[in-house]
C-alpha cells in the first residue's frame, strides 16, 4: 500500500465525520424548507404518510450522498496538491 493511501486514512475518516454532519444539516433545512414538520419522519412513525417517509428518505439519500462525494472530492484534490500523487 502507497504511503499517500495510508496517510490518507485519517483525513478521510475526518472528512467523513464532518460530511456527515454538514449533510444532515442541509436535510434538515431543505426539509423545514418544502413545509413539512420541524423533524423529518422515521419510517416507523404510524402518523406519517408512505409518501412521506420515502420522500424523506429519498431527500435524505440524494443530499448524503452528494456532500460525501463532494467532500471526498476536495479532500483528495487537496492531498494531490499537498503530495503531489492521488491517494485513491
Amino acid at each position: 500500500m502507497k504511503a499517500s493511501k495510508i496517510a490518507y486514512k485519517p483525513v478521510g475518516l475526518a472528512l467523513g465525520a464532518v460530511s456527515g454532519i454538514v449533510a444532515g444539516a442541509l436535510f434538515k433545512q431543505s426539509w423545514k424548507m418544502l413545509g413539512h414538520d420541524e423533524d423529518a419522519p422515521d419510517a416507523t412513525d404510524e402518523e406519517r404518510t408512505w409518501s412521506e417517509v420515502v420522500l424523506a428518505a429519498t431527500l435524505q439519500g440524494a443530499i448524503f450522498a452528494a456532500v460525501k462525494a463532494a467532500v471526498d472530492r476536495a479532500g483528495a484534490t487537496a492531498t494531490r496538491r499537498m503530495t503531489g500523487t492521488w491517494p485513491g
